[in-house]
């Protein structure tokens, strides 16, 4: 029996030497077919990692949409992964920001292209020259040595060269998506030649999906561009540096040895990638709490007048607090989750990677590969120093690779918040809101009123049949209105405050939608408003009387500076000219120009424009009696019918029809006879005052009562 144990190997020993026989005779195929299969396992975990992650979606109100604003109300908000939404919302802005081959921003992207591909090469080359360098050391050659060092002082150059046309070209490309975007989100907010649904209106006041597009269309793109035109460089590049540097290893050490730390490294990195948390929801929410505490500060600086008054500066002081430390709190709990997932990181990246990579180099040193004859001992050192060197190099690409998918993450959170700014404001121009309604809303007649849609017909005169106005929370605050104006008949409105005085006008302006009946109306270009605090635009003095035009536009319509003179005069307004330094003084016209001037300017705007209608609204309440007159006279000359609202009774003579509402739904519209409602007025004032003196009568009729008493006894 122990005889026969050799025997039974033999025969196994001799199988097992024709394998090795024929696989050594084979190997330049099987290492061509092994080295192929790691290029395309590269390329598809890539892929797979990249394009197939799943991503968890919220069900979000209305229709689905995951909305990256949810915060501030105490919802849970949605989840923002690297994930077929997040490549879908991608590929739109991709769309814009690199609009065709020929652009400017595809142009950058081949250049920043072509350098990382030659700033690849030269690290193989750097990598293939350390290890002569090493070699020679070893060799003791001075010769080769110093000529090797001279060889990598002149590789410097060129490298040099790369390294600062990538920051270039990557920041010159990120500016250009910026750019791009920009441009094209202001012509969707503010309108353009395609369309001018007033979007930057509608956006604020219509729907609250959005409650900072100020940080968004200014911050959130920076980032988003930043992070996009950085994300290339750091995939696409060491994505190639992963396989031109495992290709050369594998011409050095084997591709067997190369198969074997690919597995090592693949279950390595499965790991890390499970510990992974979501950089891309917490990016998203980082945004929007930046922009909830500047909205905050953006608030009290425009209220700032009314706080002061008030005595409001410890809450106001609350607020900001409040809102600093939800925006710190999530900032450290950031801090926290990268901290741990730095050490877990950098231990398998660096650490645990970089020993598998340390054998696999002593590979050639302590085995002999079948085809590969012994070498020296500088061969062996120099094999070894550029093995390692490509190695290192490789493990650094790879590492870039699983940092890139924290870098995808956070340019998810960012292309949520761009995409929720193009996706809300496309549903906004085709009247799709979303917006939180009053309570009353959801009765069953509100409701209904609330379904429906009106009709909106452009017409010369204005005329209203049966239509509701409700206000964008859901409130209806009548619920059909019907009154006509035909031109040069000048229209009174009253009524107490929150009655709807107001949302006729916007309706009037095409900026709330209407909910039934008909609008007959001309277009909105043919309306303007004078409000109480009217607006004054940044610019120059000539700027604030022909806003919206500049002054190309002026001289377009033949009009010159002194023609500007001769409308400020009819405001009494002329001497402000000189008074400020001429047309093209540049001021904060807001503070500079006290109420009243505002609404003069306003006025002479109005007189510069001649438009068909003009919307006041407490236009005349900063301005003297006269003054009024002046400028109601001259509106009435140029042609302008008025629909005013006001509580002056010096206004009501320039008026010929009043809509009057109760404030309980219900309206009156009829001819307004100025002298008899005066003078009706004035006889309801007279009673009133004397109705005030009764108890002062009373009063003194009872000491006058108690004094006679007292003179009897």
């Amino acid at each position: 029996m122990p005889l026969s144990l050799p025997a039974q190997l033999r025969p196994q020993q001799q199988h097992i030497a024709r394998i090795a026989t024929t696989y050594a005779t084979h190997r330049p195929i099987i290492q061509r077919a092994l080295t192929t299969g790691f290029v395309l396992y590269v390329l598809s975990t890539t892929y797979q990692s990249l394009f197939s992650r799943p991503g968890v979606r919220s069900p979000s109100r209305g229709n689905g949409r995951v909305r990256a604003e949810q915060n501030p109300d105490g919802k849970r908000p949605a989840r923002v992964a690297v994930d077929a939404v997040f490549y879908q919302r991608l590929s739109h802005i991709l769309r814009i920001v690199i609009p065709g081959i020929r652009s400017k921003e595809a142009l950058l992207l081949f250049m920043h292209s072509s350098l990382l591909i030659f700033r690849t090469v030269i690290s193989l080359y750097v990598a293939a020259l350390d290890g002569k360098i090493v070699a020679s050391l070893v060799r003791a050659q001075p010769v080769p040595f110093l000529l090797n060092i001279l060889k990598w002082l002149l590789v410097a150059i060129p490298a040099t060269w790369t390294n600062s046309w990538l920051s270039y070209v990557q920041n010159k490309l990120a500016l250009a998506y910026r750019t791009r975007l920009t441009k094209e989100i202001l012509g969707e907010y503010l309108g353009d030649d395609r369309h001018n649904d007033k979007v930057f209106y509608k956006l604020a006041n219509l729907d609250d999906r959005i409650k900072n597009p100020d940080q968004m269309i200014t911050h959130d793109i920076q980032r988003f561009s930043n992070h996009l035109a950085a994300i290339y460089s750091n995939l696409a590049k060491p994505v190639l540096d992963v396989i031109l540097y495992n290709y050369q290893l594998s011409r050095n050490v084997g591709a067997e040895g190369l198969i074997l730390l690919t597995v090592l490294v693949q279950s390595s990195a499965a790991l890390l990638k499970a510990l992974t948390p979501s950089f891309g929801a917490y990016a998203a929410m980082s945004a929007q709490l930046s922009g909830s505490l500047r909205h905050t500060h953006s608030r009290l600086v425009e209220f700032s007048e009314e706080v002061a008054f008030f005595g409001g500066e410890e809450t106001e002081k609350m607020l900001l607090e409040r809102e600093y430390a939800s925006s710190i709190k999530h900032e450290n709990m950031i801090l926290g989750k990268r901290w741990w997932h730095g050490c877990v990181e950098e231990g398998i990246i660096k650490w645990v990677w970089g020993s598998f990579g340390l054998c696999i180099c002593a590979i050639p040193v302590f085995f002999k590969l079948p085809g590969v004859h012994s070498f020296d001992l500088g061969t062996r050192t120099e094999g070894f120093v550029t093995n390692r060197r490509l190695l290192l190099s490789s493990s650094d690409a790879l590492g870039r690779v699983m940092y890139s998918y924290k870098d995808l993450s956070e340019l998810a959170g960012y292309t949520a918040r761009v995409s929720l700014l193009l996706e809300t404001m496309a549903e906004v121009r085709k009247g799709k809101f979303d917006k939180a309604l009053v309570s009353s809303a959801s009765t069953e007649d509100n409701a209904k009123i609330l379904k429906g849609r009106g009709e909106v017909v452009e017409s010369e005169e204005i005329h209203f049949e049966n239509v509701p106005i409700v206000t964008p929370n859901g409130d209806v605050l009548i619920r059909s209105l019907s009154f006509y104006v035909k031109t040069g008949q000048h229209l009174l409105i009253v009524g107490p405050n929150g009655c709807g005085k107001s949302s006729l006008f916007r309706i009037l302006g095409g900026l709330w939608p209407v909910y039934g009946g008909i609008v007959r109306k001309p277009p909105a270009s043919q309306f303007i408003l004078i409000p109480q605090r009217p607006y004054l635009c940044l610019g120059t003095l000539r700027d604030q009387v022909i806003y919206p035009h500049n002054k190309t536009d002026m001289e377009a319509r033949g009009v010159t500076d002194a023609d500007l003179i001769a409308v400020l005069s009819l405001v009494q307004m002329e001497h402000i000219v000189e008074r400020e330094g001429g047309w093209d003084a540049s001021r904060e016209w807001r503070e500079t120009l006290s109420g009243g001037d505002q609404q003069k300017i306003a006025w002479a705007r109005l007189f510069y424009h001649k438009p068909k209608y003009a919307v006041l609204d407490e236009a005349t309440s900063l301005v003297p009696v006269e003054m009024e007159a002046l400028m109601m006279q001259h509106a009435g000359e140029l042609g302008i019918t008025l629909l005013t609202v006001s509580h002056r009774p010096s206004l009501w003579k320039y008026h010929s029809m009043i809509l009057q509402y109760d404030g309980q739904g219900g309206y009156v519209f009829t001819k307004l006879d100025a002298e008899r409602r005066l003078a009706l007025q004035q006889e309801k004032e007279t009673l009133e005052a004397k109705l005030l003196e009764v108890p002062k009568m009373k009063v003194r009729l009872q000491e006058l009562r108690a004094a006679s008493e007292g003179g009897l006894r």
